[in-house]
């Protein structure tokens, strides 16, 4: 799964170690010049993670508009910092991670690896594989068959047979294709509607069980 990243900088020099680094953590990258260019840009397509040089006039606007902007909340900006001096103005950026110039190949590294450990941990956390699997639903009182339509970290959509309340549920059990392991977990119900479909959240589960959904998601998503 390749990422995209921006960077916003004239220092020729940097760019050409941040675009090495950041091809090697299979990320692209775009060049940006001119700060309000870069905010264009980003209005017209989705950025991973933006990295910004606060010695370039604009900078600062810039952060400004990003943080009035929540429809780019999930960009990472990344600064890199001119002088000390500048990390003062750091928690008014929104910035998340920082490193110093010159570049440290190996502090921007540890840095940049982060970040894209954290943006693929959002991006799993959230993303939902599709399945047509045999589930298990029990309440207090009975139990019921029904058919995983599609499984997250937080939960699983269902469709679940008639003459069963999904409001009653508190468990459900399933096993994960490809694998030894059944999933079995404590839940309570988001949403249903008439038609059988049942939207679950997990409430409890052992941390084996929860290690193994994580990655066994994860192969997904890096399969599709």
């Amino acid at each position: 799964m390749t990422l995209s990243s921006m960077v916003v900088s004239r220092d020729w020099q940097e760019i050409s170690v941040l675009e090495c680094i950041l091809g090697g953590l299979h990320m692209d990258v775009a060049v940006e010049s001119e700060p309000q260019r870069a905010l264009s840009r980003l209005t017209k397509s989705k950025v991973d993670a933006l990295i910004v040089d606060c010695d370039l006039n604009g900078s600062g606007q810039l952060f400004r508009e990003l943080q009035r902007e929540s429809s780019r909340a999930n960009t990472v900006p990344l600064v890199i910092m001119g002088n000390p001096s500048g990390r003062r103005d750091l928690e008014e950026s929104g910035a998340m991670f920082v490193f110093d110039k010159p570049i440290s190949v190996e502090q921007a590294v540890h840095t940049l690896s982060a970040a894209r450990n954290m943006i693929l941990d959002g991006r799993l956390r959230y993303h939902r594989a599709g399945l047509d699997l045999p589930v298990t639903l029990r309440g207090r009182q009975k139990k019921a068959a029904g058919q995983l339509i599609n499984l997250s970290q937080g939960g699983l959509q269902i469709k679940v047979e008639d003459g069963f309340d999904p409001a009653e549920a508190s468990q459900v059990a399933f096993e994960l294709p490809g694998t030894s392991t059944a999933i079995n977990a404590n839940v309570r119900v988001a949403w249903s509607d008439k038609q059988g479909n049942v939207g679950i959240r997990f409430v409890k589960m052992a941390a084996p069980m929860k290690n193994t959904l994580r990655l066994w998601l994860a192969q997904q998503y890096f399969a599709n």
